[in-house]
């Protein structure tokens, strides 16, 4: 607790958390910690994370594991767009377990790095400067998964679909706007786009819909934003942030 507070900045909450992992060889355990709450954008930007693991890894292996975990979880949320000099992320492995990881426990111990950076990573979407929401977008049916990741950022960056997010306003053509400039294969007559479990648009077409209903689930704290693209079987997650005034007001009033 003492190292995750000492690296916060703007953060208002440290960010930490565990995995106890129990392998065929046996039980490693994993412990992560991070910061960030401004100029968070994809490929990290003003963030730190280090995990840290008593498995027994070999280094290739290890930065393996560590390339895929920042791309499904550090580089995959944004709370404004910017970027800085400052972003660093470390995976450790000091092999004090004894246990050594490899064939199918290398797989389960990628799937639980990814797991706790992913659960990083929230944290610092959920403490962002000035948030009142965060939005996760699931692009599914993608023609790859390059595709899936470029709509799904792109969604997320959008600063109509983060200010619709603020508004409750279940403004369905943003969402989709940003998905068809994002680089992705789309074709909006095979494109559905779900908030929570409401479908306001399919075969490219509106879909009818209660929109009070909608705006109390856009009023939530935790959204979640489904496009499907109908094209291939490529998915991807992203996570971002509403954009307010109190974002506006703490990043007017910083001087260096």
């Amino acid at each position: 607790m003492d190292v995750a507070t000492a690296i916060m900045t703007t953060d208002t909450k440290p960010k930490l958390t565990g995995i106890e992992l129990p392998l065929g060889a046996g039980t490693v355990h994993l412990r992560g910690i991070a910061k960030g709450a401004g100029m968070i954008h994809p490929n990290m930007a003003t963030l730190l994370a280090f995990v840290m693991s008593d498995a027994d890894i070999g280094a290739p292996d290890l930065r393996s594991v560590a390339r895929d975990a920042a791309n499904a979880s550090f580089n995959q949320i944004s709370i404004d767009g910017d970027t800085s000099t400052n972003d660093t992320f470390l995976l450790l492995a000091n092999g004090a377990s004894g246990v050594k990881v490899h064939g199918d426990d290398l797989t389960l111990f990628a799937g639980a790095v990814r797991t706790l950076c992913e659960m990083l990573a929230m944290g610092i979407v959920a403490d962002g400067e000035g948030v009142t929401r965060v939005f996760e977008v699931m692009v599914t049916s993608a023609a790859s998964d390059a595709d899936a990741r470029a709509a799904a950022r792109t969604i997320t960056t959008s600063n109509l679909v983060k200010t619709a997010i603020h508004g409750a306003d279940p403004n369905w053509g943003r969402i989709l706007a940003a998905a068809g400039r994002s680089g992705a294969t789309v074709d909006q007559n095979r494109v559905t786009v779900r908030i929570a479990d409401v479908v306001v648009f399919e075969g490219g077409a509106p879909r009818a819909f209660d929109h009070d209903a909608v705006r109390l689930i856009l009023s939530q704290k935790d959204i979640t934003i489904g496009v499907d693209l109908g094209l291939g079987a490529g998915k991807a997650r992203a996570w971002g942030t509403d954009l307010s005034a109190e974002y506006v007001r703490i990043n007017a009033e910083y001087t260096t």
